[in-house]
């Protein structure tokens, strides 16, 4: 069987209300940057990869999920997840859960400005 001729998943676009609240919250929860703005546009890269999510400012049913449930950043240490609550609650995120999927495996998940579901989690990855 031949091999994907693609990267896999680069990208997710999402409708906010407010780009410049969006990108400071994103920014400070996962340092984020910036990597193309326009009026009703924006894109910010994701820590770590080559991933990118595009927020654009448009009338929609924010935070609605509709075929989407939510998305979510995957940790490199399981240890950071309190310093990420601490991050989340500080940017204006509301936290809905938070666990462990199973031992040594912690799990958030929140609500960013807009009502959209995120997930920040840690997976025990065999090597």
């Amino acid at each position: 069987m031949k091999k994907p001729k693609t990267y896999g998943l680069t990208h997710i676009a999402v409708a906010v209300k407010d780009l410049k609240r969006t990108s400071l919250f994103y920014q400070k929860v996962f340092d984020m940057e910036v990597m193309y703005k326009e009026e009703n546009f924006l894109q910010l890269t994701t820590p770590g990869s080559h991933d990118i999510i595009v927020f654009e400012k448009k009338k929609a049913s924010y935070g609605k999920t509709g075929g989407i449930i939510h998305f979510g950043f995957r940790l490199k240490k399981a240890d950071d997840i309190d310093e990420m609550a601490e991050r989340i609650q500080s940017a204006g995120g509301k936290i809905t859960s938070k666990g462990e999927f199973c031992p040594g495996e912690p799990y958030i998940f929140f609500k960013d400005p807009d009502g959209y579901e995120v997930e920040v989690w840690y997976e025990l990855i065999a090597e």
